[in-house]
């Protein structure tokens, strides 16, 4: 039952609404936060070098203070904001879908949790979502 509710999309919009609802909070108290965030939905512009991604986990923290905290902006589907990483501090702008937003915390106390950001075919393209299912199908046969 759990998996069929938080693969479901409904489920998916819902608590992507409801990062939304708590960043747009976050921000209008100018609140200091981390975010962690399915590195599979996160997109650097400009990509980050290699030799500072490698670094990262599947679920990488974010700090959201001081400028990084003000380059946030809040779109329809997304979050934007500008931030520098590794010993050079290279800068880079963070696009993150909401529904890839895992946690949401202040002073290392958990905020909010999304389980959407586990779920691995919202972070595949329509290809490998079928290669998937394919599989998946595949599988089934062989089992009857």
């Amino acid at each position: 039952m759990i998996h069929n509710l938080i693969n479901s999309k409904e489920y998916r919009e819902l608590t992507s609404k409801q990062v939304k609802e708590l960043l747009i909070f976050l921000a209008s108290k100018n609140e200091e936060f981390g975010l962690t965030a399915n590195l599979d939905g996160v997109t650097f512009t400009p990509e980050i070098p290699q030799t500072i991604k490698r670094h990262f986990t599947k679920y990488t923290l974010f700090a959201l203070a001081n400028y990084t905290l003000e380059s946030l902006e809040l779109h329809d589907n997304y979050i934007t904001f500008e931030a520098g990483f590794g010993a050079e501090n290279f800068g880079s702008v963070c696009k993150i879908p909401y529904f890839a937003i895992f946690q949401l915390s202040i002073d290392n106390s958990i905020l909010f949790l999304n389980p959407t950001a586990t779920v691995e075919k919202y972070f595949m393209s329509e290809e490998e979502e079928k290669k998937q299912i394919e599989k998946s199908r595949s599988v089934f046969k062989l089992n009857r």
